[in-house]
């Protein structure tokens, strides 16, 4: 089965691990050393509320990093880290201070530079929360191991399948057993791999896992490496920051036909998501 990728710029993908990451490579040679002056808070109700000492803990303190644990981004401080979600349409840049602020335009952290890392979000699904110290957050206990780490491969994916009923798709979905692998990229992974969607996750052996895995790996890989192409776009005040797309062999393709067999690409809900799949490559 095929497992490269070519690459375009699209603009307002949905953010899934590889969007995240790129944001996170976008926005950090810009902030970390900056000290934050102050935090604005324009609008406060997000999926859930914005923490309301967020201005107070953060302002003064400078940026010592900025990481990613799954979908989530920490903007860490000597005080404590602010943890980010970008939920369906949130997006982070980096501005001159005198940008005008948009409708949706939310939260500013105003830098000494004379800019400000600013957050927008159209639908507020996002998130913002401020964590003292080393805390941690409901949200992020008991998240899988990242899927691009050396705890994350075919063996472990056999070993937690075992006795499993649920789909395949929805296994390697799942945030307890690996993060970050979404819709898209779950739909890509096992096209690569040749395994139906549908399959229950413990029937699979651990030779498929193996293979599994390893496809997992390369597609995320190759995504983000697509999104260092649109570094430049977290710092331009004009438009909205340049998330990549995947010319996709499968997610968004149902009822086309299969690149490598020619055959119709199938498409079916599976856990209330679009999953796209070839009956003949997938098995």
């Amino acid at each position: 089965m095929p497992c490269c990728f070519t690459f375009k710029i699209a603009i307002n993908a949905v953010p899934e691990l590889p969007e995240v990451e790129t944001t996170r490579r976008g926005i950090h040679p810009h902030v970390v050393g900056r000290r934050i002056t102050n935090v604005l808070v324009r609008e406060p109700r997000l999926r859930w509320p914005v923490t309301p000492a967020l201005g107070q803990n953060l302002t003064g303190q400078k940026i010592l990093d900025v990481s990613r644990r799954g979908k989530y981004l920490f903007v860490h401080t000597a005080a404590g880290r602010a943890m980010i979600h970008l939920g369906m349409s949130g997006s982070l840049r980096v501005l001159p201070s005198k940008t005008e602020a948009e409708k949706h335009d939310h939260i500013d952290l105003c830098l000494d530079d004379g800019r400000t890392l600013r957050y927008r979000d159209p639908r507020r699904f996002g998130s913002f929360f401020w964590l003292v110290g080393d805390d941690s957050h409901k949200l992020i206990e008991g998240l899988g191991p990242e899927p691009l780490s050396e705890d994350f491969d075919g063996n472990y994916l056999f070993a937690r399948s075992r006795k499993k009923s649920v789909a395949i798709k929805q296994f390697v979905m799942d945030s307890k057993v690996v993060v970050g692998v979404g819709n898209i990229y779950a739909n890509e992974s096992l096209f690569t791999a040749g395994i139906r969607p549908d399959r229950k996750a413990g029937t699979l052996s651990r030779k498929r896992y193996l293979d599994l895995a390893v496809r997992i790996k390369v597609v995320l890989s190759a995504a983000i490496e697509a999104g260092g192409t649109t570094l430049q776009d977290f710092v331009n005040e004009n438009g909205e920051p340049g998330y990549f797309r995947q010319e996709l062999k499968v997610y968004g393709r149902g009822g086309e036909l299969c690149s490598s067999c020619s055959g119709l690409l199938v498409e079916t809900r599976l856990g209330q998501r679009t999953t796209v799949y070839c009956r003949r490559c997938q098995r």
